[in-house]
């Protein structure tokens, strides 16, 4: 078992900065901001790519919200805690780490690379200044099939990217949490609201692909908020933990 006195001093600097960023993550930057932004703004969501670009020429902040840009800086963020969680108990179980650790950042990757926010934000540019019927249709298109890569919209549906990142995330937070379990460095507490996050999230994954014959709208009600509750709760006591550790 690792303890707080074994544990490694060379690494202090990085468990402050990797607990400050699960801190921020859990209570500033969490997931799908963007569920919490609708309930706030004057108008309802955008439904169509039309309505997407028009909100991102009038109120391009607005709309990038919407889009999940602000799921950038949590995933960054975690990238952070994830990096000093490994350095904290990768002597309690390195293989078990390694794995959540390449799963981890694998999935933060694919998040980064699949976001469309950005790429949104330039075709609504360009529909903006198009001056035909056909070229209008063209990024019409181009922007619909864009939508349907990263953003959990009506219904639940994440998209690819964000099916693929939301499983590989899932999973490191679980291993990662499993391996808490061993260690005299983080308590039960946290470690449970970390594996009750990542079976909710995977458990989610794992019905979406499923023919069980339920809506997918009801499960993401069901899966999609307790999993996002109990990862606030582990951000915010790993960001703790961490920075406690650092000093």
């Amino acid at each position: 078992m690792v303890t707080e006195s074994t544990s490694q001093t060379g690494w202090k600097s990085l468990y402050k900065i990797g607990g400050v960023a699960a801190l921020l993550a859990g209570i500033l930057f969490r997931r799908n901001m963007s569920v919490e932004i609708e309930p706030f703004i004057a108008q309802a969501p955008p439904e169509t790519i039309v309505e997407w670009f028009t909100l991102l020429q009038k109120n391009s902040l607005l709309a990038l919200s919407l889009l999940n840009i602000l799921d950038l800086v949590n995933y960054a963020l975690l990238g952070l805690a994830f990096l000093a969680l490994y350095a904290a108990l990768k002597e309690t179980d390195k293989s078990l780490m390694s794995i959540a650790a390449a799963s981890g950042f694998a999935g933060i990757v694919v998040y980064f690379a699949a976001n469309t926010a950005f790429s949104l934000l330039a075709l609504s540019q360009q529909y903006a200044a198009a001056s035909t019927e056909a070229q209008k249709a063209s990024l019409e298109a181009a922007g619909q099939a864009l939508l349907a890569l990263t953003r959990f919209g009506t219904g639940g549906h994440p998209g690819a990217g964000g099916y693929i990142s939301l499983l590989l995330v899932a999973l490191a937070t679980l291993l990662i949490s499993l391996t808490m379990l061993k260690s005299g460095l983080f308590n039960q507490v946290t470690a449970i609201a970390g594996i009750l996050a990542g079976a909710f999230d995977l458990a989610f994954c794992l019905v979406f692909v499923l023919p069980t014959g339920l809506e997918v709208g009801i499960l993401a009600v069901i899966f999609i908020p307790a999993a996002g509750l109990f990862l606030m709760i582990w951000h915010i006591l790993v960001g703790v933990r961490l920075y406690r550790l650092g000093k």
